[in-house]
């Protein structure tokens, strides 16, 4: 059975794809996606594959992996994801079970400037 780092490199794999409706095969017949900044919960493979496909896109979906930690049932990953305009990063909490993800939680930060009263005691990463 793939381990949580595996089945989660293969859930990016198959969301680079841009066909939501394949992700399926990673995901648990009880799947379920938080999204808490909203308080949106998706359930089922269903409606995680239409919430993906009626989002507005200026083009396709392209997913970058900068970092994925996990254990045996959890994994992490800081995903940048661009349609050629709109650029975001998604930090997403994913539980596996049977081999398959039962449960995602995804936070979308919005990027802002630095606060100019410390500059002094920072330097820009990129």
């Amino acid at each position: 059975m793939p381990n949580a780092y595996e089945i989660v490199c293969k859930f990016w794999q198959l969301m680079q794809s841009n066909d939501f409706t394949a992700v399926g095969v990673v995901l648990h017949d009880d799947y379920t996606l938080d999204w808490p900044q909203s308080n949106e919960r998706i359930r089922g493979r269903a409606a995680f594959a239409q919430i993906n496909a009626e989002y507005p896109a200026a083009g396709v979906w392209h997913f970058t992996i900068n970092r994925l930690v996990a254990s045996e049932t959890e994994a992490c990953s800081d995903v940048s994801v661009t349609d050629g305009h709109v650029q975001a990063r998604a930090i997403s909490f994913f539980t596996i079970q049977d081999g398959l993800i039962i449960k995602q939680v995804e936070y979308w930060p919005e990027p802002y400037p630095a606060p100019t009263n410390r500059q002094h005691l920072v330097e820009p990463i990129g």
